[in-house]
């Protein structure tokens, strides 16, 4: 692999925020005069994604009762581990139920995110401007607005945990940062609770996954989305097919539907059960699990009536850790590495630094079979 990144470095040089001051989507979309939307919104969507969306109800996303898996008998949990297993081979996708995180505390990060989205991009910008963090960064749009042609139809908040202690959260609306930092505190809990579930599905031991990913100095990216009414929806994207870079996401929204996955090449619509995460497999789940455990592509689409809020938190392991297949998840002769290691730092750099559509990074580190 190349030298490290600009990204990887930064875990020893925090560098200075950085902000892109491209209009407010919020803004563009409560004006009275907007009957259609610019050009530059105006997202060109491949063929595949005229496909019909499946509504089936034969085959619904899986739901996994964390308490069981937390605290339940022997029996239980091996019931549920084999359940979680599964999940991410089949779907990749699924909601979690009876987390133990508060529902008082899942509705205040929404309040939150939409009372930040409340502040003027002046007060947004002065919450972060001049501080020293690590790639912490408050953007609007699109993922590299300071490329990309089309921009996605959603203002966004971007904020990244170094563990266990490097953080920066925003101090307005009043108290947003104390629920931030409760809220992150609670829902790592639930995500190394499932990883540990996750890692005993692949026959590696409960901690095999904390341990070699030295999650316990990981990374936790949080990213809060507004999408706002669009006139047009038909012609913008909140989100385009993608797949995320760590190894699991949680994810939480305000009850409005957006959130759609493919599951055998058919776009099937999320309706979150009230008070449950949904979670997805990431990028590098299936580099660790050798391909066992596929991340899936997901997308977010807009509609012209109401605001959906989501908040989804990304969790992986620190910037400089090389992930590599599993050892024990390969065989050179039944089940050769399917993917070469990279650092993670360097593979957040590469989606950073591509278009974002569809899985095209993984493919960088894809061993092509002969």
């Amino acid at each position: 692999m190349a030298a490290s990144t600009p990204l990887a470095s930064e875990a020893s040089h925090p560098s200075p925020i950085q902000f892109y001051r491209t209009t407010c989507v919020k803004k563009l979309a409560g004006s009275p005069s907007l009957t259609s939307i610019p050009s530059t919104y105006a997202f060109t969507k491949a063929p595949q994604e005229d496909e019909a969306v499946s509504e089936d109800p034969e085959d619904p996303i899986p739901v996994i009762d964390f308490s069981l898996l937390a605290y339940g008998t022997p029996d239980q949990r091996s019931t549920i581990i084999q359940e979680l297993g599964r999940a991410c081979k089949d779907w990749g996708f699924f909601m979690v139920i009876n987390h133990g995180v508060p529902e008082r505390l899942l509705e205040r990060v929404i309040e939150g995110i939409s009372g930040f989205f409340d502040l003027t991009e002046e007060e947004q910008i002065r919450e972060f401007e001049g501080k020293n963090v690590l790639n912490t960064s408050k953007s609007v749009t699109s993922f590299n607005t300071s490329s990309d042609k089309v921009f996605f139809w959603r203002d966004f908040l971007k904020l990244i945990i170094q563990h266990p202690h490097h953080h920066h959260f925003p101090n307005e609306p009043a108290g947003f940062r104390e629920i931030l930092l409760e809220y992150s505190k609670r829902s790592r809990e639930v995500a190394m609770g499932l990883l540990k579930g996750i890692s005993m599905s692949l026959g590696l031991g409960d901690t095999y996954i904390e341990n070699t990913m030295n999650l316990q100095s990981g990374l936790q990216v949080l990213a809060a989305n507004l999408y706002p009414p669009c006139p047009e929806p038909e012609l913008a994207i909140g989100l385009p097919p993608h797949s995320d870079h760590g190894l699991l996401t949680l994810l939480i929204q305000n009850g409005i539907s957006g959130l759609q996955v493919q599951h055998q090449s058919k776009w099937v619509n999320v309706n979150s059960i009230p008070n449950a995460f949904v979670v997805n497999v990431a990028d590098q789940m299936e580099i660790m699990s050798n391909g066992k455990y596929k991340s899936v592509m997901h997308r977010a689409f807009v509609n012209e009536k109401a605001t959906r809020i989501s908040v989804a938190t990304n969790f992986g392991p620190p910037l400089e850790m090389v992930v590599n297949p599993a050892p024990e998840l390969v065989h050179p002769e039944t089940n050769a590495p399917a993917y070469t290691g990279i650092k993670y730092g360097e593979y957040m750099e590469l989606q950073k630094s591509n278009k974002v559509y569809g899985k095209s990074c993984l493919d960088h580190v894809r061993i092509l079979s002969a």
